[in-house]
């Protein structure tokens, strides 16, 4: 299909409906005409409405607009589509589609048949990488979002995720030079995007202008319409002051899970640093929110001041488009695509509705060519030609009917034969496929921990400005230690008090051992024989470090308060499921301090970190740490180091494992009797000693298939889909058999 010269790119928002058109013209592409149409409420708070009131934006757009002959491309939420970037291994071109849609079988959280899904690649011509983006929306959502348009008398082309419009708009613009980070802040979430190259990265974050108004709602007791008007006049308003500190809060949430996302995708690309910030979205117009973005994330946030090479020539569209600039990119966008010009070309738009235009594009030509035989040889004489050939043109298919009702009457009776065969073989094929249904738990379990502290300073940041050790809000994990339980029931049913006192040693009977080499737990399976087993998932032990000198409590209110909120988050969605919804693998069902006390009262602690500084200079692995005599669940408890956090009585603290001599050159002072003394450890940026920070061990568990059905059994079993336990770490005890101890583990340097 040969791409328009005009096009319109229509976005309904929570506020108004946005609409772009540009047009092709000698000197490029350039915008022609804009329009904003406010809904009368908003569609959020709008309840049964919502309908009514899209509809009635639509009616006075298209009465202001003579679009029905034009094509359109309309723009659908980030947060309620899917997106997944994947890299593929080196094939040919031709066996890309076939894996493509092997890993969006794997990803998409829905049978194929209950979505439209599409994907796009991108390669960088100097790298062999090839990167795919996967995109999917749920096929209902997608219908009741193009009736809006289909019953305007629309002419739907494009349909496609808001997040990547507002790329195809930025990109087509050149505005994302370097690594670009782009915050797109809606009214009921906020999209961040990360343009790196030729490749991108996406999120939608939970929080957009809507909490600005429900925090001014909460505070000054207003009806939501009331509150919103005091937002949006914040600047000029002589309350400015008073209306800034209630949104605050905020504030404050936006640039957490803004940084969180940061450390995530550092993470992951650990070669890419972002360097610029483009601020877009209407809700950028509070005064003082640009600027605090800026200083707490320490990078430059930037607002764009135009859209297109040249402005639209009618001065009435040029003044409006410049009042709505920030909020109008996503259909500039999406007009964009609409007439070939967009960088990411996949579509949403149903394949129902592609096959249906492209068979009657199909059947003009057909008719045209019809219509040229009976005008060329005469009306009557065409005729009976027409239909001759019409008649001999069924005979083929006639015959391949009768073919075809011969073959099927052949394959029902051998189907026959073999009906309700092939059981055993249905049974190895639905383990294997379901061998891959966890593969990703694991990955995502441990990102959800990493990403819920704050984000580590800058290596490339000036020391001096880091400011007191003492004063930085940072969390250190040194190692995350997870054990893989058949049955939950018995941690689950421990409060923290409990926990503590099995970290001390002296519940032995019922929690055993260390969890790889630092202080943690193993629980014994509480199964009753022939009766139903509880949850399974992982105990996972998080030993951390923080300078900060209120240490345990910003432990609490970061990475304990972010797992209690990813676990409210899960267990909403799994409440708003309907029958038949893909349920979430996971849960962080339960959340425990275990140990809290600062180095300088732990010696065998600060002698571990010693060893790990000490071989890490001399580009060793650390030995595995030696524990003393009798080991296990008996091993003897150290009294507890004096200046520890006063209701944690007994703590175990592992031995500062020996090196052997002659392993390289000794870092420290030489003692009289030939011993090297080791300087206390510091901190790699600032050459600070870290002696006084606190060390935190933080314990969760979590259940893995949250809201299904424990199955019967009298012990723990494999099942097809069961995650298996981590390397070195049985299932089970054998019948009769205690439960074995947990292996040393050498944390990670």
């Amino acid at each position: 299909m040969a791409n328009a010269r005009s096009a319109w790119g229509i976005d309904i928002g929570n506020r108004a409906l946005k609409a772009v058109r540009v047009a092709r013209e000698a000197d490029g592409v350039r915008i022609t005409d804009f329009e904003v149409v406010e809904h009368e409420n908003i569609l959020s708070n709008a309840g049964d409405n919502r309908e009514t009131l899209i509809q009635s934006a639509l009616v006075n757009f298209t009465q202001a607009h003579n679009i029905k002959k034009e094509d359109v491309a309309v723009g659908v939420s980030g947060q309620s589509s899917f997106a997944r970037f994947i890299k593929l291994p080196p094939v040919e071109p031709r066996q890309i589609p076939s894996i493509v849609r092997f890993e969006a079988i794997q990803q998409i959280p829905f049978p194929l048949d209950e979505v439209e899904w599409s994907y796009q690649l991108f390669k960088d011509e100097a790298s062999p990488d090839v990167e795919v983006g996967i995109f999917a929306m749920r096929k209902e959502l997608i219908q009741e979002h193009l009736k809006y348009f289909t019953d305007a008398g629309l002419n739907v082309q494009v349909v496609q995720m808001n997040p990547l419009a507002v790329y195809n708009g930025m990109y087509f613009d050149e505005r994302l030079k370097g690594t670009t980070m782009v915050i797109d802040l809606g009214a009921e979430n906020t999209d961040l995007i990360i343009a790196e190259g030729e490749t991108i990265w996406l999120r939608s974050i939970p929080i957009g202008g809507n909490s600005f108004t429900e925090a001014l709602v909460k505070s000054f007791k207003l009806r939501f319409e009331k509150a919103e008007d005091l937002k949006r006049n914040a600047a000029t308003s002589k309350y400015g002051r008073q209306i800034l500190q209630a949104m605050r809060p905020i504030f404050a949430d936006l640039v957490a899970e803004i940084q969180r996302s940061i450390g995530f995708y550092a993470s992951v690309h650990r070669d890419s640093r972002i360097t610029r910030v483009v601020a877009l979205g209407g809700t950028f117009r509070l005064p003082g929110l640009q600027k605090y973005l800026q200083q707490n994330l320490q990078l430059e946030v930037q607002k764009i001041d135009h859209l297109g090479n040249t402005p639209p020539s009618d001065a009435r569209v040029a003044a409006s488009l410049s009042e709505n600039l920030l909020s109008s990119v996503g259909a500039y966008g999406l007009a964009l695509q609409a007439i070939g010009e967009g960088k990411i070309t996949s579509s949403l738009l149903p394949q129902a509705i592609r096959r249906e235009r492209a068979w009657r594009a199909k059947n003009k030509w057909f008719a045209a060519a019809a219509a040229c035989v009976v005008l060329g040889t005469g009306l009557q004489v065409g005729r009976y030609f027409y239909e001759q050939g019409q008649f001999k043109g069924q005979e083929g298919t006639e015959n391949d009917i009768t073919k075809g009702l011969g073959q099927a009457t052949a394959v029902d009776t051998l189907w026959k034969g073999v009906e309700g065969g092939g059981t055993a073989e249905n049974a190895k094929i639905a383990t294997l496929r379901s061998l891959a249904d966890y593969r990703e738990v694991w990955e995502n379990v441990y990102t959800d921990i990493v990403t819920s502290v704050p984000a580590p300073p800058d290596t490339q940041q000036d020391p001096k400005t880091l400011g007191p050790r003492k004063d930085r809000q940072q969390v250190i994990i040194d190692d995350i230690s997870p054990q893989y339980k058949q049955d939950l029931t018995d941690p689950l049913s421990r409060t923290e008090a409990d926990i503590m006192t099995a970290v001390s040693g002296t519940d032995a009977g019922r929690f055993a051992g260390a969890i790889r080499g630092a202080p943690g737990i193993a629980v014994t399976a509480t199964a009753v024989p022939g009766g139903p087993a509880g949850p399974r998932g992982y105990l996972i032990t998080i030993h951390c470090r923080t300078p900060y000198y209120r240490g345990l409590e910003l432990v609490r209110d970061k990475l304990v308060a972010s797992l209690n909120q990813k676990k409210t988050q899960t267990t909403s969605l799994l409440a708003s499921l309907k029958a038949g919804d893909a349920k979430p693998q996971y849960i962080f069902q339960k959340v425990w301090i275990a140990r809290a006390y600062q180095l300088k009262n732990d010696k065998a602690r600060v002698d571990q970190l010693k060893a790990r500084a000490h071989d890490t200079a001399e580009h060793r692995r650390p030995a595995a740490p030696a524990y003393p005599a009798g080991g296990g669940s008996g091993m003897p408890m150290p009294a507890a180091p004096a200046g520890a956090y006063p209701q944690f009585h007994q703590v175990y603290a592992p031995v500062a494992p020996a090196r052997p001599p002659g392993l390289g050159v000794h870092i420290g002072v030489a003692n009289p009797d030939g011993s090297v003394q080791e300087p206390d450890p510091v901190d790699p940026l600032t050459n600070e000693p870290i002696i006084d920070d606190w060390d935190v061990i933080v314990v969760t568990a979590v259940v893995l298939d949250p809201g299904a059905a424990p199955a019967a059994t009298d012990q723990p079993q494999a099942t097809p889909g069961e995650p298996p336990p981590r390397p070195g770490q049985p299932a089970g005890p054998a019948p009769g058999q205690p439960a074995p101890a947990a292996q040393p583990h050498v944390p990670r340097s």
